[in-house]
């Protein structure tokens, strides 16, 4: 399977924890779009680092250190790059993209979720695959 499909389908379960959180968070808390959209992005950014390291780019980070799983000390480094930027882009983009496609043009949130992890998933896959998950 290529690296790309397995970014695609990570990320698909990244999708449904963005989702069910900015939804649950909105809905049940009554946490604001904006606050929640944050919110949720995180959730999904952390469970996409888990599965990105142990499938979607395993291959080169076995075979850069040599060993069988990743240290302890190279996988914080490497979920410290990969928050970091993924929180530029993610959640940056997430909340800019929300306030305007909710907030201008009253899309329903979850419509306007879809098409904001949809502009942003391009760039996600090349901060990863060039400066996270390097070999």
């Amino acid at each position: 399977m290529s690296r790309g499909i397995r970014f695609i389908s990570v990320g698909a379960g990244g999708f449904v924890v963005h989702a069910a959180a900015l939804q649950g968070l909105v809905t049940l808390a009554g946490v604001p779009y904006p606050v929640a959209t944050a919110l949720a992005v995180e959730a999904s950014i952390l469970h996409n680092f888990v599965w990105h390291e142990r499938w979607t780019w395993a291959d080169r980070l076995v075979r850069a250190e040599g060993e069988t799983t990743p240290s302890r000390a190279s996988r914080v480094a490497r979920l410290l790059r990969f928050n970091g930027i993924a929180a530029l882009v993610s959640i940056g983009g997430n909340v800019t993209l929300m306030s305007l496609l909710v907030g201008v043009f009253h899309l329903p949130l979850l419509v306007a979720m879809a098409l904001a992890v949809a502009a942003l998933s391009a760039v996600n896959f090349a901060c990863a695959d060039r400066l996270i998950f390097t070999d």
